[in-house]
């Protein structure tokens, strides 16, 4: 980030997020454009060698290399910044780059990180497989039992990791309890806020250190480009993470990043749309005999209702998983694949947080590189239905499922 390029001064204190989201950007240039501007140039001129070697020496004090800093790119990070009420946020060029950098600037060989077992099967993976080539050790624990995660606790723990809520299982976990325990250990809280975004939930506010985005998700909320982004204090931020994301390259694009920047000014009203049809759609599933259960934080059946409804301002979120019923996980996996196949409004992709409603199989997709043992721990069984609700009429996104759905029923 570029002090030259403070966010809009003129704007007044306690502004609304949903007026943030529109209105935090950069210093408009000569020409007085409305809509951010995006550059696209890999480098910057500068006015003479002295500020160029200035330039060079304080990469906050000026652009000179889009690796190093790019107006559009400081855009999208001022905006995401002022939602997440954090001091400072980078960009990456992708969520699973954020949670690199992450590991890459706060451990080193001999630490030790505690995650959740139900997370995202890629973040399990880097934790678990790609940090450990390095000498870091991770440990696994339930997303919902805090006690587990003060168990967990040794005397190199230096992070503890948590999504909430968990993809696929949406499970909820208590973000004050944890930072209490981290913090108590001297280590470190950072929380995925991808599923629930900063219009629902802030974890800097319940304590958290650091915010982790997968700008590909709701940020964009059209599926259109990679991004991510970690939201956190300057001495985190700026002092730890920027200089190492100049080194090792693994910035966001300026176009992806005005892209999503322009995706943060409806993201209020998407995930508040998308919730509610996701809540209708829930209670909807829960009646189906076709469905063994639906985990959905808006329902008052989910394990965590009340601590999501705590959380998230009340609103349970965009994203349903539920469980096909079947007599075998060979007959359950097989009856998930015919629901998903019989859709012909849904699509079958492994995104989130777009406008058109997607569903997949965690099994086979997102934690298809899991060991069965690993997805067992997570409840990620083979009947299991990931779906991410859209924009499109409930009634539709109803019967597209029930296609699938009333087959499975009809069938002993």
């Amino acid at each position: 980030m570029n002090s030259d390029s403070r966010p809009s001064p003129d704007l007044p204190e306690g502004l609304h997020p949903d007026t943030l989201a529109v209105r935090v950007t950069v210093p408009r240039s000569q020409y007085g454009e409305h809509s951010e501007a995006l550059y696209l140039s890999s480098c910057f001129v500068q006015p003479d060698s002295e500020t160029s070697a200035h330039r060079f020496a304080n990469p906050s004090e000026g652009y000179t290399y889009t690796r190093t800093g790019n107006p559009t790119v400081t855009a999208f990070e001022r905006r995401l910044a002022a939602l997440e009420g954090a001091e400072s946020a980078i960009a990456t060029a992708s969520g699973m780059s954020a949670i690199l950098l992450l590991g890459l600037g706060l451990l080193k060989s001999g630490d030790h990180v505690i995650c959740s077992q139900s997370m995202f099967g890629s973040t399990m993976k880097m934790f678990g497989t790609d940090f450990a080539k390095f000498g870091v050790e991770t440990t696994f624990v339930s997303q919902t039992n805090a006690a587990a995660w003060q168990a967990a606790v040794r005397p190199n723990t230096r992070l503890l990791f948590a999504e909430t809520p968990t993809n696929p299982l949406t499970e909820v976990c208590d973000i004050a309890a944890l930072a209490a325990i981290a913090h108590s250990a001297g280590a470190l809280l950072a929380v995925d806020n991808c599923f629930a975004t900063p219009i629902l939930q802030r974890p800097l506010q319940l304590g958290a250190d650091l915010v982790i985005h997968s700008g590909t998700k709701f940020l964009d909320g059209q599926g259109r480009v990679m991004a991510g982004a970690i939201c956190g204090s300057s001495k985190y931020v700026d002092q730890i993470f920027a200089p190492l994301i100049r080194s090792a390259g693994m910035v966001l694009s300026p176009f992806n990043a005005w892209v999503v920047t322009k995706g943060l000014e409806t993201l209020s009203l998407r995930v508040k749309a998308q919730s509610a049809n996701a809540l209708q759609l829930a209670k909807w599933l829960e009646q189906h005999p076709a469905i063994d259960r639906v985990f959905y934080p808006g329902l008052p059946s989910h394990p965590q209702h009340e601590l999501a409804m705590a959380q998230q301002s009340g609103i349970g979120g965009a994203i349903i998983a539920f469980s096909v019923r079947g007599n075998s996980p060979e007959q359950a996996r097989a009856r998930a694949f015919h629901v998903i196949d019989s859709a012909r409004i849904c699509s079958i992709a492994t995104n989130l947080g777009d406008v058109k409603t997607l569903i997949s199989h965690p099994a086979s997709t997102s934690h298809g590189r899991l060991s069965e043992e690993q997805r067992q721990a997570a409840g990620v069984v083979q009947g299991l239905i990931r779906l991410a609700v859209g924009l499109e009429h409930v009634p539709d996104i109803q019967a597209d499922l029930a296609r699938g759905l009333d087959t499975c029923a009809s069938v002993a």
